[in-house]
Order: structure tokens, then sequence, then C-alpha cells
């Protein structure tokens, strides 16, 4: 059974910076491609990075240049440092395999 457990969200000023990490079992980690996706209030579940099993990643272009996704195979885990935050990146955030994904954590970016 696939669980995915998202950790890391808060509250955070713009220009701030925050690093989330998503906590994996019930499958092979190091072989799995693996996302992060964000929904903000009111709007659809929108992709925002990858990273595959071969450590290849990919952006949307609302956070490339700002935001880093990586993984430990070792640790079963993913992570998305976050850098220059703004107001916009305001949603949850959501580790995600294939269709899976976890509860999802609050990031809010405000002064």
């Amino acid at each position: 059974q696939v669980q995915l457990v998202e950790s890391g969200g808060g509250l955070v000023q713009p220009g701030g910076s925050l690093r989330l990490s998503c906590t994996t079992s019930g499958f092979t980690f190091s072989a799995s491609p693996m996302n992060w996706a964000r929904q903000a209030p009111g709007n659809i579940l929108q992709w925002i990075a990858t990273i595959n099993s071969n450590g290849d990643t990919f952006y949307s272009t609302s956070v490339k240049g700002r935001f880093t996704i990586s993984r430990d195979n070792a640790k079963n885990t993913l992570y998305l440092q976050m850098d220059s935050l703004k107001p916009e990146d305001t949603a949850v955030y959501y580790c995600r395999k294939g269709g899976e994904k976890g509860q999802g954590t609050q990031v809010t970016v405000s002064s």
C-alpha cells in the first residue's frame, strides 16, 4: 500500500524559504518517478515538479529557478526546497506517485 506523508509547511514571509519533505513507504521508491503538486483555494491541482529515478528534474514555469526537487533513496524521502517564496505560492502542497497523493502540507506566504 502506497503511503505518502508530507511535512514542513508553515507560514513564511515573502522572499523566505521552506523545505518540504515527503516520507514514503509501500513501493520501490528508488525506481519511481516522483512529483510535487499544489492546490490553491478555488483552483485545480497544479503540477510543479518531477524527479525521475535517474535524478533528472523538471519544473513548471511558475517555480523554475526558485524551487528544487530532490530525493534521498536511502531514506525513501522526497524533498522540495522552496526559495524566494511569493504570496501566489500559497497552497496545499502534495507529494505524488502517479495518481496517488498524501494528505498535503499547507504553505502560506504572507507578511
